[in-house]
């Protein structure tokens, strides 16, 4: 597997300058990055306007955070693009154009920095989503790559807030165990899902899980209301424990709520026919506080993943 760092300045960005990577870069993106104005080589991408709301997200991949020498740099790549797809995902979106920030040390090696831009490039092929600039910066010590993302909302964005109490919880997919396993690079995000739930006038709130279940549906709780979670219905990827599926994190699934005067049969059965091959998991309901059902999972002692408290 290819190193990030060079052992001399022969083979490391250092020895390009700036100017010559870019034209890498370019060159590496290939089809992925329109010419200008739409694309590189202008002070800023010219795009046509959103035919609906537009949708905007940014997100980085860190090297010791989001990754480690266990992912191939191309994986890592893929990763930037996907955990921002995921977002507008979460929304009901669709992506449009993407930028790319690197910020790097410049013993970072060219044939690693190759394969990780034609990562991201595979990947915004993939989902029709060109890369229409960015920049390069130098960052003595470390590498990120950060990627803001446009996306539009033909119809309705859904966001987190809008639950009730009494509303249904269901997740997609599996949960925990994430990084043991590799998912959470090679994740698939739920655009054809999400957008297919904001369709769905009885789906009233929705988010990605990225930070773990037990912290992120603190985000789609109703005032006065916490989640009320049946443990033999949390969705867990093999050999995840309850506290993994609940607290790992990275799992790039969708929460989201249901009006609990919906008819779930009727809904979970459309769902069945939609995406016969992605899990579809009721797992609870927003409850009042001071009231879970006996029995209900406790979320309190479960945080989660929080940036400037993780050891």
């Amino acid at each position: 597997m290819r190193a990030l760092y060079s052992r001399s300045a022969r083979g490391s960005v250092s020895d390009l300058g700036e100017k010559a990577l870019i034209r890498r870069i370019a060159r590496w993106l290939g089809a992925a990055s329109p010419k200008a104005p739409a694309g590189m080589g202008d002070d800023c991408a010219v795009l046509a306007p959103a035919r609906g709301r537009e949708l905007l997200t940014i997100d980085p991949v860190i090297a010791g955070v989001h990754f480690d020498g266990k992912v191939s740099p191309g994986d890592a790549g893929s990763k930037l693009v996907k955990r921002n797809l995921s977002d507008i995902a979460a929304m009901g979106g669709a992506p449009r154009a993407a930028v790319i920030a690197l910020a790097l040390d410049p013993r970072v090696s060219v044939a690693w920095l190759e394969a990780f831009m034609k990562g991201a490039a595979r990947e915004s092929r993939r989902h029709h989503v060109p890369i229409v600039g960015g920049d390069v910066a130098s960052l003595p010590g470390g590498f990120v790559a950060t990627l803001a993302l446009t996306g539009e909302a033909a119809g309705r964005a859904v966001t987190r807030t809008g639950a009730r109490a009494g509303d249904w919880i269901y997740v997609t997919g599996v949960l925990g165990r994430s990084l043991e396993t590799g998912h959470h690079h090679a994740f698939r995000p739920r655009l054809a899902e999400g957008a297919w739930l904001a369709g769905r006038r009885e789906v009233r709130s929705m988010m990605d899980v990225s930070d773990g279940l037990a912290k992120d549906l603190a985000s789609l709780a109703p005032r006065g209301c916490v989640p009320a979670l049946v443990e033999g219905a949390v969705p867990r990827r093999k050999g995840a424990s309850l506290k993994e599926a609940l607290g790992d994190g990275e799992d790039y699934e969708l929460v989201f709520t249901l009006d609990k005067g919906a008819g779930r049969a009727d809904f979970e059965a459309a769902w069945g026919r939609a995406f016969p091959s992605v899990r579809l998991s009721r797992i609870g309901s927003f409850v009042a506080v001071g009231a879970p059902p006996a029995g209900a999972v406790r979320l309190s002692d479960l945080k989660g993943y929080e940036h400037l408290r993780q050891a």
